[in-house]
């Protein structure tokens, strides 16, 4: 602001004589004020490839200290998609079968400042549902054996007091137990007792000994960031599928890395969830809060997607009667919105078949749920677990696919309580109709998008309510 005015006095006040009259009218003005003033400099832009679910990717140029959840923005304007907090840049280490997603705050070029040419690294674009779950459902991600407090600290601590422990900086609670750990540059793994602290990560020479005498330090994470397993077994020989591995910044590869692995998906998650929380703190808990606050000065945008007026003033309207009204209750449009869906299913079914036969109808009753994102033809258990993994294993991610086992039936494969869970979907036939169940029949639907829809509604069989479903999204 005061160079502007130093400026205006120049050209203003006709006493002053101008020293430089050419650049007033010279076509490079622009270009030397641009030079010659820092604050009009413009950021350096770099261009990154970022990856969608089926492999497809597109090229963004963006700015070099642009963060990953604006990298998440800018894709999700661009595609017109809804934000819903969950969308998340991961970052994928295919020869070494390791990924992790990038936190928000982080810059994504000092992300890709680690990458070394051998490694062939990945950044992908999709949805990660359990990326704050543990802020809104703790008591799933501490279990009681994993967990105690200092000797001054109430037993009876409540399960947001957990939280607030891990997010200052004077106490930390101690996480424990059992984990594999890959001895260095060897093929043989090692189950021994760890301890997770503010300091970092420990594990006891002597069983179960806490004794200072008997830890031994394994790692801290300040220089180094944490992955996970996407192969099992695979590549590394661990004992189970439930692996993780800190990979030291600016490492020479997989010779470097340090690797762990859990007995099971709670433990693992336990683990991972306090390791995140132990590195980033309120970092994390400004995410969560906040999730389109940048960095200042680093933001290439500073949008935040809202409806358009013309979405705003939408209202139910009913138009069966001699004069159109308003529906102002909620329930009474609702079941107007459901029975309007239902209508058009029938009317597109008689419309797609008015020339063909009861066997073609069926076929469309069987063929209609082809085009929902939730269905997934012809993959594996295998693949259906792994795409629901990247999700994340909150309470009603889920997908339907075709059964492997018998050709005629389908799949709903379902996360909860950190499980992955498989429901046969088994067609009736009855009166010459055809009937999808997941109960033996109890309850019946006339094609896979009314099961669904109805379970997203009503728990009925299922351990919980069908929330968020698994989609390949594309770029």
């Amino acid at each position: 602001n005061r160079r502007k005015k130093k400026g205006d006095s120049i050209l203003e006040n006709p006493s002053i004589p101008n020293p430089f009259p050419e650049l007033c009218c010279s076509p490079f003005a622009s270009v030397l004020s641009a030079s010659l003033l820092p604050k009009a400099t413009s950021r350096k832009k770099q261009v990154i490839k970022v990856y969608s679910e089926d492999d497809t990717s597109r090229a963004l140029e963006v700015p070099s200290d642009i963060t990953a959840r604006d990298v998440c923005q800018l894709l999700i304007l661009k595609n017109h998609y809804v934000d819903d907090h969950s969308w998340t840049l991961f970052e994928q280490l295919t020869h070494a079968g390791l990924g992790r997603a990038i936190e928000d705050h982080e810059l994504v070029m000092e992300v890709q400042s680690n990458w070394v040419m051998e490694e062939e690294t990945k950044l992908y674009f999709r949805k990660n549902y359990a990326k704050y779950e543990f802020f809104k459902n703790p008591l799933s991600f501490f279990p009681d054996h994993m967990i105690s407090f200092p000797s001054e600290t109430n037993a009876a601590l409540s399960h947001s007091g957990i939280l607030q422990m891990f997010l200052s900086s004077s106490t930390y609670p101690e996480i424990h137990g059992y984990l594999y750990a890959k001895e260095q540059g060897k093929k043989s793994w090692k189950k021994l007792y760890f301890l997770l602290r503010r300091s970092g990560l420990y594990f006891s020479t002597k069983g179960t000994s806490k004794e200072p005498r008997h830890l031994q330090f394994f790692c801290e994470f300040s220089n180094s960031d944490m992955y996970m397993s996407l192969t099992g077994k695979k590549i590394s020989g661990a004992p189970t599928n439930y692996g993780f591995c800190f990979k030291p910044n600016k490492s020479g590869g997989s010779r470097d890395l340090k690797q762990l692995c859990a007995d099971d998906e709670q433990s693992r998650t336990c683990w991972m969830t306090a390791i995140r929380l132990l590195k980033y703190g309120m970092q994390l808990y400004q995410n969560y809060m906040q999730p389109y606050q940048g960095r200042s000065g680093c933001s290439p945008l500073n949008i935040t997607p809202m409806r358009s007026i013309s979405e705003n003033s939408l209202v139910a309207m009913d138009f069966s009667g001699h004069r159109s009204r308003i529906i102002d209750n909620p329930t009474e449009a609702l079941s107007v919105a459901v029975e309007e869906g239902l209508a058009w299913r029938r009317r597109g079914c008689l419309r797609l078949n008015s020339h063909g036969s009861p066997i073609a109808m069926s076929n469309m009753g069987m063929s209609i749920h082809r085009s929902q994102s939730w269905f997934h033809h012809k993959i594996s258990r295998e693949e259906a677990q792994r795409l629901i993994l990247q999700h994340g294993l909150v309470d009603g991610v889920f997908l339907v696919r075709d059964s492997q086992s018998n050709p005629k039936t389908f799949v709903l494969s379902l996360s909860h309580g950190l499980k992955i869970k498989h429901f046969q979907i088994v067609p009736l036939e009855d009166d010459g109709k055809l009937f999808y169940t997941l109960d033996d029949g109890h309850t019946r639907f006339t094609d896979l998008i009314q099961l669904v829809e109805f379970y997203q509604l009503n728990k009925g069989v299922l351990p919980c309510k069908l929330k968020h479903y698994c989609a390949r999204i594309a770029l």
